[in-house]
C-alpha cells in the first residue's frame, strides 16, 4: 500500500512520516503542495493520502477530485474543518493529532484498501442456471405479491443482499422460503 503525505509546512509531514514509519508503514512521499502530491500519486497509481485541509495551491476537496478512484484520503484538521467537509468518503482526524488515533485510522483504512484491492483481483463468477433461475422466481414472487416491477424487485434482492452480506442466490433462496414457495419451485 503506497501512503502519501501532503502538509503545507515539510515538517509536519516529516513528523507524521516518522510516526508511520516506527509503526511498520512505508512513506512513499512527502509533499507541501497538491501539485506534487498528484504526481507522486500519478507514480504510484493506489493508496492513501494523508493530507490537512488547505495546501498552497489547492484545498483537499479539489486534491480528491483529482484522484483516481484508487486512493483513498484521510483529511487532518481542526474540529470545525473535519466537521463540514464536502464528502463521506474521506476519513477525517481532528487536531490535536493523537499517536494512537492515528495508527488505529491507519490500521482501519489499511485493513479497508486491502479488502478492495482482494476483491478487485477476484474474478467476477457467473450464475449457474439453477441460481439464475431461483433469482428469477424469487423476483417474480416480489413482482406478483408486491406489485413491484422487475427492476424494483432486482434491486430490493441486491440490497437485501448487501445488508446482509450474502449472495443473491441465498438472498433468493431466504425470500422464496419466506413467502411459502420451496425450492425447487412445487
Amino acid at each position: 500500500m503506497n501512503i502519501i503525505i501532503v502538509f503545507p509546512k515539510i515538517e509536519h509531514a516529516k513528523q507524521i512520516r516518522s510516526i508511520l514509519l516506527k509503526s511498520g508503514y512505508t512513506v512513499d512521499a512527502v509533499c507541501s503542495t497538491g501539485a506534487q502530491a498528484l504526481q507522486a500519486a500519478n507514480d504510484l497509481d493506489s493508496g492513501i493520502i494523508i493530507c490537512t485541509c488547505r495546501l498552497p495551491d489547492m484545498v483537499y476537496h479539489e486534491l480528491y477530485a483529482y484522484l483516481t478512484p484508487r486512493y483513498d484520503m484521510l483529511l487532518i484538521g481542526t474540529g470545525s474543518q473535519v466537521s463540514s467537509r464536502g464528502t463521506a468518503d474521506i476519513v477525517c482526524l481532528s487536531t490535536p493529532l493523537k499517536v494512537h488515533e492515528l495508527l488505529q485510522t491507519m490500521e482501519m483504512m489499511a485493513y479497508a484498501f486491502q479488502q478492495k484491492i482482494k476483491k478487485r483481483r477476484q474474478p467476477h463468477r457467473e450464475r449457474n442456471i439453477q441460481e439464475k433461475r431461483m433469482i428469477g422466481e424469487a423476483k417474480a414472487l416480489l413482482m406478483e405479491r408486491n406489485h413491484l416491477s422487475e427492476e424494483e424487485a432486482h434491486r430490493y434482492l441486491q440490497k437485501c443482499s448487501m445488508d446482509s452480506g450474502v449472495g443473491m442466490q441465498e438472498t433468493a433462496q431466504m425470500v422464496l422460503s419466506m413467502m411459502g414457495q420451496g425450492w425447487p419451485a412445487d
